[in-house]
C-alpha cells in the first residue's frame, strides 16, 4: 500500500468508528428515555393507587371519629340531665335544711331569744 492509500483507509476507518460512537450514543439515548418514561409512569400509577389507599383509611378513620364523637355528644347531654336532677335535689335539701333549723329553733327554745 502506498501512501495515499493508507491515509483513505485511516479515513475511513475513522469515519466509520465516529458514525457508530454517534449512531449507538444515539441509541443508547433513545433507549435511556424510553425506560425513564415507563418508569416515570409506573411509579406515578403507584403513587396515585397510595394515595388513594390513604385517602379511603383516612375517610375511614374520620368516620370513626364522628361516630365516637355523636357518642360523647350523647353522653354529655345525659350529663346535662344528671346536672339537672342534681340541682334540683339541691334545692330540696336547701329547703329542708332550712325547716329542720327551723323545727330545731322552736322545738329547743331558740327563737326567743
Amino acid at each position: 500500500m502506498n501512501d495515499a492509500q493508507t491515509w483513505t483507509v485511516i479515513g475511513v476507518v475513522s469515519t466509520l468508528l465516529f458514525s457508530m460512537l454517534g449512531v449507538v450514543s444515539t441509541l443508547f439515548v433513545r433507549i435511556l428515555r424510553t425506560e425513564i418514561g415507563g418508569l416515570r409512569g409506573e411509579m406515578v400509577a403507584e403513587i396515585s393507587g397510595l394515595r388513594a389507599e390513604t385517602t379511603a383509611r383516612f375517610d375511614a378513620v374520620n368516620s370513626r371519629f364522628d361516630a365516637v364523637n355523636s357518642r360523647f355528644d350523647a353522653v354529655d347531654s345525659k350529663f346535662d340531665v344528671v346536672h339537672s336532677r342534681i340541682d334540683a335535689m339541691s334545692a330540696r335539701l336547701d329547703g329542708l335544711d332550712r325547716d329542720v333549723q327551723a323545727l330545731v329553733k322552736r322545738t329547743f327554745g331558740l327563737d326567743r331569744e
